[in-house]
């Protein structure tokens, strides 16, 4: 088999198990319906388990653009494959959000909620501020590659590295993940996403394109910065990337909490504006 099937095999399954569960839980007279985010969580690591151990030895099992790009970065994969790579996560992710809207065909003409069948596909924020949401990608991206490299820094049980990688999905997932469906992967977001704008699903809605560029853009920068903050730290390289992309999230991180006090500062200002007001109406009542 060669690295790019490898690849789109391997995020295909990752798709397949991941987008299947949510698909589960969120539509309409599934026996998994309601299930929950922890049964989300879980699955979606078990799904980066079961990629893992289908195509890592072959391709190293990216199933994921920003990993991809952050070893890159650092010098532990050749820039030579890396478009083959990302080409291939893209197919599979297609593929995979394909097979799972046929697995649920009864189901999407009993699901009103157009958001939810959405979510099958693509994830979305639980409070729309891309600026901060942009922030939770990023975070949850760097924690992953540099996850990822922690534990290749370690010596396991022959074939047991996969679950450590789920055990790691499953902790970014349950930690962090609750602010924007946690995507940490470009192709796992926009691959679906696609899908979903191509398949013939009822009455589905809007694919939201306006936001998809939030778990693109996010994890890559996500991505590559993890990489080089745990070559920084751990390898003392502590080179030009370095210092620029943390120059950059710097920016980003105040930028954020910036706006988001801002935002606080005008709702409080909002709420001491009509209490006034209603405290005027009752004198003028009385």
């Amino acid at each position: 088999m060669s690295e790019f099937l490898a690849e789109v095999i391997g995020t295909m399954i990752l798709i397949i198990f991941g987008a299947g569960v949510v698909a589960g839980v969120v539509l309409k007279d599934s026996k998994a319906e309601n299930g929950g985010w922890i049964v989300i969580t879980i699955a979606w690591g078990l799904a980066v388990t079961m990629g893992v151990y289908a195509v890592g030895g072959i391709s190293g099992a990216h199933l994921n653009p920003a990993v991809t790009l952050g070893f890159a970065a650092v010098g532990d994969f050749p820039w030579a494959k890396v478009p083959v790579y990302i080409a291939a996560q893209l197919l599979g992710a297609i593929i995979g959000a394909t097979i799972v809207f046929l697995n649920y065909l009864p189901h999407w003409k009993r699901t009103e909620d157009q958001g939810a069948k959405l979510g099958v596909f693509a994830t979305s924020p639980a409070v729309r501020s891309p600026f901060s949401n942009l922030v939770s990608e990023i975070i949850g991206t760097a924690v992953l590659v540099m996850g990822l490299l922690f534990i290749g820094a370690n010596e396991f049980t022959e074939g047991l590295n996969p679950l450590i990688v789920g055990a790691l999905i499953i902790a970014i997932g349950m930690s962090l993940g609750g602010t924007t469906g946690y995507a940490i992967n470009p192709a796992r977001d926009l691959g679906p996403r696609i899908a979903h704008a191509l398949l013939p699903i009822p009455n589905k809605g809007s694919s939201d394109w306006s936001y998809a560029w939030v778990p693109v853009v996010g994890p890559i920068f996500g991505g590559i910065y993890g990489a080089v903050f745990y070559k920084a730290m751990f390898t003392g390289d502590f080179n030009l990337l370095f210092w620029g992309l943390s120059a950059i999230m710097a920016l980003i991180l105040v930028g954020a909490a910036n706006a988001e006090l801002k935002k606080g500062h005008t709702v409080a200002n909002e709420i001491e504006d009509t209490l006034v007001e209603d405290t005027e109406v009752t004198k003028v009542r009385s």
